[in-house]
C-alpha cells in the first residue's frame, strides 16, 4: 500500500478496465493488486505481455527475433536486454522499444516478463563465453515467466530431441511461438 497525499487525483479500477490489475482509493491510499477477475482469453491480440529478449555476445540472435516480431506485430512492446553493450545496441537497432545491459537489468526484467526469449545458453551459468553469470542463469531459470528458448550447440551441451537445423528455423520457430501467445 502507497500513502498518497489528498491532494493528487485518483483513478479507479474504471479508468483501467480490462487491465491485470485493479486500483482500489481510500481516503489517501492507493492499493494495487492483481485483477483476479482479468481474462487472460479475452486479452489475446492486446499485446499486454511483457516480453523480454534477452542475448548476449554481438546480441545477432536477439537481433533477428526483434525484427521477425516487429515485422508482423509492429506495435508490440519489446524488451531488449543484452548482456554487453553491443548486444544491447544491436536489439535496439532492430527495433526493441526499450533496452537496457548487465546482470541486474536481467535480474528486474526477468523477474517481472510474461514471456522471455533468447538462446537457451542464458538459463546455464558461464555459457555464452561466460557473459552468463550465475546471478543472469538463476534470475531467468526462476522467472514466472513462459521461457522460449532457441537450442544453439556452442556452450558444451547437446538437446536431446533437437534436430541439427540452420539457426534460422530455430529463430522462426520460436517467433511462431510468441504469435501463438499472443
Amino acid at each position: 500500500v502507497i500513502a498518497i497525499p489528498e491532494e493528487f487525483p485518483f483513478y479507479t479500477s474504471e479508468n483501467l478496465e480490462g487491465s491485470a490489475f485493479e486500483v482500489f482509493v481510500s481516503d489517501s491510499f492507493l492499493a494495487i493488486s492483481p485483477n483476479l477477475h482479468y481474462d487472460k482469453e479475452k486479452s489475446k491480440g492486446t499485446n499486454y505481455m511483457k516480453i523480454t529478449i534477452i542475448d548476449g555476445q554481438g546480441g545477432r540472435i536477439g537481433r533477428t527475433i526483434i525484427e521477425q516480431l516487429k515485422k508482423k506485430h509492429p506495435d508490440l512492446e519489446l524488451y531488449a536486454i543484452g548482456t554487453n553493450s553491443a548486444a544491447t545496441a544491436s536489439m535496439l537497432k532492430a527495433g526493441a522499444d526499450y533496452g537496457a545491459t548487465g546482470d541486474n537489468a536481467v535480474i528486474v526484467n526477468a523477474a517481472d516478463s510474461d514471456l522471455i526469449v533468447g538462446p537457451i545458453g542464458i538459463v546455464f551459468a558461464n555459457a555464452l563465453l561466460g557473459e552468463i553469470t550465475p546471478a543472469i542463469a538463476a534470475a531467468i531459470g526462476a522467472s514466472k515467466a513462459f521461457k522460449i528458448l532457441i537450442p544453439v550447440s556452442r556452450c558444451n551441451h547437446y538437446i536431446a530431441g533437437c534436430d541439427d537445423l540452420p539457426l534460422g528455423d530455430y529463430i522462426r520457430s520460436a517467433v511462431e511461438k510468441v504469435d501463438s501467445l499472443l
